[in-house]
């Protein structure tokens, strides 16, 4: 073999192969944990005591998570070895005061100086706003306003709660029902967090920012903010319990038989608050099953208790499938088939809110959550058919299986030819210009990454470059690529992993490696290879693009960069040889990698995360590929 000693090769596979074994649970599936910032933990806390349900014992273990993640500068970060965040510090900072900790106290002076220093309070994000509001320590006029009377909006018209991504829907609906209650829970005077603002309350302190100056969408719909809050109080009180009722309903129906709603823990805490706000109590079914549900997204040790935003048993599982059959794990051994019969009985067969959008399709999808039946989704099901394809249940078990799945996956195909995460069509770009999307995530459209999985499952199941499906989604990726040749990740940091999607699914449909475009594409990932053979990107090339393919090297960022340049034929390349010599030398003792980076996206900008599980199968899949590459050359 080329370039890497063949015993050293087989040994790390061998390794890395027992230790994904070594993971996977009694039931049959792997799920590592997803790490996130702070947030979710210091909500937990603010949640719980909103809702009156106090534990001091577990409050205390929140208290000393927050503190051990608190950076130099006094902040909280939104990711491994990013700057202070002015939001996560003031949640942290307001949770800590709500449960007790002393302002006077050196680790929260540090953190109110940060927080100063970045604007004061003010400067936060809506929902760290909607925290402070519901404390007393903000005005609800400082926060742009959700009507429930938007779940009256027709699907006919441009604007209504299905033109929003899943996941703000999910929590849009909820929300607007706690807007228009606005329950208000003061704390006492001792345990103020006036200190966090620059401003004096008044008029410069609640204004509405406009993200963009001159005559725009932004400027418009902070002046409609501005009329639909005088409108409030000449609403009639007839149509606004109409609404209300609506919003409730909404929010009862779209709870899972688990207590869920959404998958997603903004989602589930909204709907919960919501409920309660309207009279519900804490021991009625939907508000204990869903409270029920929160906790089983928590991680407790002896001393600290952290929240996980979401789990990805279903990721999880199929991809550490995936990478043992790209090791040769032959189909019959009894820990694949014991997780492809566990996937198999995860399929959604019941309609959710993609059906809004997409009469024609059909049930048949995968979720990323054990439970989320309302929004299974594009990505985990075409990772879940390249699975059964490459070391699935016999064709005579899985045909039906696959086949729904196939179908509902094809009818989720966008017009433009791409594929976005759990809706179709879902890319009304103004929607990302009101006041309340400063996460600017109001939209789900299509990506380059998904349509780049669903080219390499398309190919992988023997669809030519000619059919007309793949010929759109050819357009689309081609539409997509960057100037340099990269592509934009949407759901992994960041054009790394586009670029390794997108190269992986041209190669599976047989797409001309030699084109310039694709040639473009390798000659970028040759390009930003760091000097000790890995690659690596850091989260910051969200929202600064001179960072693109820039970083510390890492596990899984290697991963990808490998079998993209795979995929485009460049397996001879003494740059591949290098990273897999990276992937060889950094390999722990135990068959994995260390990698505390976030190599996994949320909302691009503004919300990351570390998939526990990437270090592990993701450079098992590439070296696999790569000995393959060997042996077929």
């Amino acid at each position: 073999m080329h370039g890497v000693q063949p015993d050293r090769l087989s040994q790390a596979i061998r390794r890395s192969q027992d230790y994904v074994l070594s993971q996977q649970l009694p039931e049959g599936y792997w799920v590592g944990e997803l790490e996130a910032n702070t947030t979710l933990t210091s909500e937990y806390l603010l949640f719980r005591r909103l809702l009156g349900l106090v534990d001091t014992k577990r409050e205390q273990k929140c208290v000393r998570y927050l503190l051990s993640q608190q950076q130099a500068d006094g902040g909280w970060n939104l990711y491994y070895g990013g700057p202070g965040e002015i939001s996560a510090s003031t949640e942290a900072y307001l949770a800590m005061r709500v449960a007790g900790v002393n302002a006077q106290e050196p680790a929260m002076q540090r953190a109110s100086q940060f927080i100063l220093s970045q604007g004061g309070a003010t400067k936060t994000r809506v929902f760290t706003k909607i925290f402070l509001a519901l404390f007393g320590q903000y005005d609800w006029r400082g926060i742009p306003v959700i009507p429930p009377e938007i779940i009256f909006l027709p699907r006919s018209f441009y604007i209504n709660v299905y033109e929003f991504s899943s996941w703000s829907r999910s929590v849009i609906v909820p929300l607007s029902i706690v807007f228009a209650k606005k329950p208000l829970y003061p704390l006492p005077a001792e345990r103020s967090v006036e200190e966090l603002f620059l401003e004096p309350c008044g008029p410069a302190r609640y204004a509405m920012p406009n993200r963009e100056r001159g005559l725009n969408w932004g400027t418009f719909f902070v002046l409609l903010d501005s009329f639909l809050k005088l409108s409030e109080k000449y609403t009639l009180q007839t149509f606004r319990d109409a609404a209300m009722r609506r919003a409730e309903q909404w929010t009862l129906e779209h709870q899972d038989h688990t207590g869920d709603w959404g998958g997603i823990m903004p989602a589930m805490m909204n709907s919960v608050l919501a409920l309660f706000s309207l009279g519900y109590r804490l021991d009625s079914p939907p508000v204990a099953k869903g409270l029920k549900a929160i906790e089983r997204f928590g991680i407790e040790t002896a001393d600290t208790f952290r929240l996980q935003s979401c789990v990805s048993p279903v990721w999880d599982t199929v991809l550490s499938i995936t990478a043992l059959a790209d090791a040769g794990v032959p189909r019959t051994h009894p820990d694949i088939r014991r997780a492809m019969q566990w996937i198999v009985g995860k399929q959604v067969l019941r309609e959710g809110d993609w059906k809004v959008k997409n009469q024609r399709g059909q049930p048949g999808g995968w979720a990323f959550e054990f439970n989320n039946d309302f929004y299974p989704d594009n990505d985990d099901t075409t990772a879940v058919l390249i699975a059964l394809n490459k070391a699935g249940l016999p064709d005579e078990e899985k045909g039906e299986v696959f086949q729904r799945g196939l179908q509902w996956l094809l009818s989720m195909q966008c017009d433009d030819g791409g594929w976005g995460a759990f809706d179709l069509n879902n890319n009304k770009a103004i929607l990302n210009k009101i006041p309340f999307a400063d996460l600017e995530s109001m939209l789900d459209p299509s990506t380059s990454d998904l349509t780049g999985r669903a080219l390499e499952l398309l190919g992988l199941i023997g669809f030519p470059r000619t059919h007309p499906l793949v010929s759109k989604a050819l357009r689309f990726v081609q539409d997509n690529q960057e100037p340099d040749g990269a592509w934009y990740g949407r759901w992994g940091v960041n054009y790394l992993y586009g670029t390794c999607h997108v190269l992986c699914g041209l190669r599976s449909v047989h797409e001309p490696m030699q084109q310039p475009y694709i040639q473009r594409a390798m000659h970028w990932l040759l390009a930003h290879q760091n000097a000790d053979g890995g690659w690596g990107e850091t989260c910051r090339s969200y929202e600064d693009p001179t960072l693109r393919g820039v970083g510390v090297s890492t596990a899984s960022q290697t991963a990808w960069a490998l079998m993209g340049l795979l995929a485009a034929g460049a397996g001879r390349q003494e740059a591949v040889t290098r990273g897999v010599d990276f992937l060889l030398r950094t390999q722990t003792a135990t068959g994995s990698w260390y990698e505390p980076e976030f190599t996994g996206t949320g909302f691009p900008k503004y919300f990351f995360i570390k998939y526990h599980m990437y270090q592990h199968y993701f450079p098992l899949m590439a070296l696999a590929r790569y000995r393959q590459s060997l042996l077929d050359a």
